[in-house]
């Protein structure tokens, strides 16, 4: 994988392209009847799903975690390791004390309701319990706050404790929400630009003078990582308020995730077609994780 972009842009039409998958995933609602919505297709083997919906990582443990169609898989491991059961998961975000968060559909075999509505894990993803708005809402974005969860099921909602819901006046769709558990800073990433809160998500201030941002992940309560549609990767050392742009990286990125690293430097992983890679430098290079 080489340093240059994220979606090679060969042509004026395959940037086109990139920022045309943007606006559809930022701008469709969500469709709490469907059994699955489309996402990036992945070609090759290189992931364990061919639809790729999330990517965390544990900074206490490095564990590095895919959230697909197909399920949970802890892609430290080799081969890629399932967790749990096969479900659909949409959304997925680890909130305080390690708490798993989801949303999306019930895969075959499951007890889960349809669709899914938000349930959790506390024991790292092999079981589920239900929380609220089960048959409901399909959360395609989500983040943790200090304040609690917002997420995006075609209606912006907050929750601060994940079983009541209040519905957040917002005149966007979010492709990706960001957020810390120890921060009220929410970021959404829409074809705009980023939409900003600092109050949990209660209200929102769009960055008319920042980049726009496809994928964002927060690595501390103040330093976040961003991917824009034409592939150069951003950092911001203020919560997103401003950035700064790093690198570039070959491939369509699926999703990013971020902790904190040594040296101020962020680690920042990216799932792509061909795999997982990683950097140390806060963006400015990657390498494959494995």
């Amino acid at each position: 994988m080489r340093l240059s972009n994220l979606i090679p842009v060969r042509a004026g039409a395959v940037l086109t392209g990139a920022l045309l998958v943007f606006a559809l995933a930022a701008c469709a609602p969500a469709n709490p009847s469907a059994t699955g919505t489309p996402s990036i297709q992945v070609t090759d083997k290189a992931l364990p799903s061919s639809h790729v919906h999330g990517l965390t990582v544990d900074g206490d443990t490095g564990q590095v975690l895919l959230a697909t169609h197909d399920g949970l898989f802890d892609m430290t491991k080799q081969p890629a390791t399932k967790i749990g059961g096969t479900n659909d998961l949409m959304g997925f975000t680890i909130g305080k004390d390690g708490i798993f968060y989801a949303s999306g559909h019930p895969g075959q075999g499951s007890d889960l309701p349809n669709p899914l509505g938000l349930i959790k894990s506390t024991d790292g993803g092999q079981r589920w319990e239900k929380l609220s708005r089960q048959g409901e809402s399909d959360f395609h974005a989500m983040a943790t706050t200090k304040s609690g969860i917002v997420a995006y099921d075609g209606e912006l909602r907050s929750s601060p404790d994940g079983k009541t819901w209040k519905t957040v006046a917002a005149a966007f769709a979010p492709a990706v929400l960001a957020g810390h558990p120890d921060s009220d800073i929410v970021l959404g990433t829409t074809t705009e630009g980023i939409q900003r809160s600092t109050d949990g998500g209660t209200t929102w201030t769009l960055n008319t003078t920042g980049p726009v941002i496809q994928y964002a992940a927060f690595a501390t309560p103040d330093e976040a990582a961003g991917v824009a549609p034409d592939g150069t990767v951003y950092y911001s050392s203020d919560g997103g308020a401003t950035w700064t742009e790093k690198g570039r990286i070959d491939g369509e990125v699926l999703a990013i995730a971020a902790v904190k690293g040594g040296g101020g430097n962020p680690r920042i992983w990216a799932a792509t077609p061909d795999g997982i890679f990683v950097s140390t430098e806060d963006g400015t290079s990657f390498h494959p994780a494995v």
